[in-house]
């Protein structure tokens, strides 16, 4: 494979007797991985039922290896119900390694396509909020996909240069994650047009940006709070570097050790212009030392006191239509994992949101989603919306249909076909459905006489 002769020099540097091993894994193949969503399965279950040959990823407890080149777990009705997500082994170690403890307040600062946010909110479990922001608008549109289908509802997806967020969300929060843009060192193997693109933009350019980044978000971060910064390139300028220069502006952050596997190495302080022995608590992950790409992470604590923070102010519960009301009433709650409160409802137009609660103001940041939405209220009918299906469970809402994902109506629903349920249903019921598959969501339908109307959401079908 051809690297850079620059690049080339660079790793023999840093990594000297071991240099030709690491070139040499380049023409291995690459590793798949997928990470189950233990939002909705345990992973017990999930190798239960799992239809294809997984191996466990041994520093990620809910991550799995499968054969890349033979099969498609994304062709398949359990990758729509959100049971797990398509991910590099290695990009899965900086959201594990984030103590993130439900009822945090979570940012996930460049969060598409959201690889690390769907597992910092499944580790939430439905309490307190992830704020999920990635600049570009394109790339939080997959970002916001991902997350309904994770089945996430305490979630604000935005849009927006990181340093405006610092005007809303000072000392708001108590984990962060930035996964920084970077000149992709370690995605060589996996997408070689990276190669093309460390030439054009390197190391400087990006390690400018990265810096900007990391200040903006220690702002954001109350003390005692804990950052977790993650790349996926070699460089020391983009990683000891960035650290070490946060480390300079903000002295009271200090370096955290990360939970160990015997294949990280530890981070290399003599890459920084200063002495900072304790860079060597951060981790770099090599492809010849373990069955991934390449990452580097740091996570660090800012010291201080800790005075909480108040949200907004409270608000009563509005009265309701009657349509909304009756559906409402219709959900088990506690059973679907929300502490379900009236006054956290939020109506903007016909749209219907469940907020997480004690948020600052926000008018005039760019949202994609703020909060769960519920569905919409026509000519005060209640259509509940996609996000919402993905939110509940088989015993959180009675009127469900569930069939086994060999039924080949499971596909033609993901299709978007009308189906004949009559033989599960019966001819007498009627009305909203939730439609499963082996017990797990996939949207809904509108049932009557047997025949059930497809809302699987437009944009997510399957195409023939």
């Amino acid at each position: 494979m051809y690297l850079p002769e620059k690049f080339e020099r660079k790793m023999q540097d840093i990594l000297g007797d071991e240099y030709q091993e690491y070139v040499d894994c380049y023409e291995a193949p690459r590793y798949y991985g997928l990470r189950v969503n233990t939002k909705k399965i345990s992973v017990e279950d999930f190798v239960r039922i799992c239809p294809f040959e997984i191996r466990p990823i041994p520093w990620i407890e809910n991550g799995f290896y499968y054969d890349g080149a033979q099969i498609s777990p994304a062709k398949h009705p359990y990758y729509a119900a959100g049971l797990y997500y398509l991910q590099e082994p290695s990009a899965m170690t900086p959201a594990n390694r984030l103590p993130v403890e439900p009822g945090d307040r979570v940012l996930d600062v460049c969060a598409a396509p959201g690889g690390k946010a769907t597992e910092l909110a499944a580790r939430l479990k439905g309490k307190g909020v992830l704020v999920a922001n990635d600049i570009s608008s394109s790339r939080a549109k997959g970002l916001l996909k991902n997350i309904e289908m994770f089945g996430i509802g305490n979630v604000l997806v935005l849009s927006e240069e990181p340093g405006r967020l610092v005007e809303y969300f000072r000392g708001y929060f108590d984990k962060i994650l930035i996964d920084a843009p970077c000149s992709g060192e370690g995605m060589f193997r996996k997408d070689k047009k990276m190669v093309k693109a460390w030439e054009e933009h390197g190391p400087e350019f990006f390690s400018k940006l990265q810096r900007s980044i990391i200040t903006q978000a220690a702002e954001m971060l109350r003390p005692g709070g804990m950052l977790l910064y993650s790349t996926c390139t070699f460089d020391g300028l983009e990683n000891e570097g960035t650290i070490g220069y946060l480390l300079e502006q903000y002295p009271e952050f200090t370096i955290e050790g990360i939970r160990p596997y015997e294949g990280f190495c530890a981070g290399m302080p003599g890459l920084w212009k200063k002495d900072i022995p304790d860079l060597k608590k951060t981790v770099r992950i090599f492809p010849h030392k373990m069955k991934g790409e390449g990452h580097y992470i740091a996570l660090l604590r800012k010291n201080g006191e800790h005075e909480m923070m108040s949200g907004g102010s409270k608000k009563r519960p509005k009265k309701l239509a009657e349509e909304l009301e009756a559906f409402l009433a219709q959900v088990d709650w506690e059973k679907a994992g929300i502490d379900f409160k009236r006054e956290q409802l939020e109506f903007h137009g016909e749209r219907v949101y469940y907020m997480p609660e004690d948020l600052p103001d926000m008018a005039g940041i760019r949202f994609l989603r703020t909060g769960l939405l519920m569905g919409e209220l026509k000519k005060n009918r209640f259509e509940p919306s996609q996000a919402l299906a993905m939110c509940l469970n088989m015993d959180a809402y009675g009127d469900c249909i569930s069939l086994p994902v060999d039924d080949d109506r499971v596909v033609r629903y993901l299709k978007g076909e009308t189906l004949d349920v009559e033989d599960v249903t019966g001819m007498k019921k009627k009305g909203w459905h939730l439609f499963c598959v082996d017990g797990y969501p996939l949207g809904w339908g509108k049932l009557a006489s047997g025949t059930l109307k497809n809302k699987y959401l437009p944009g997510w079908r399957w195409q023939s």
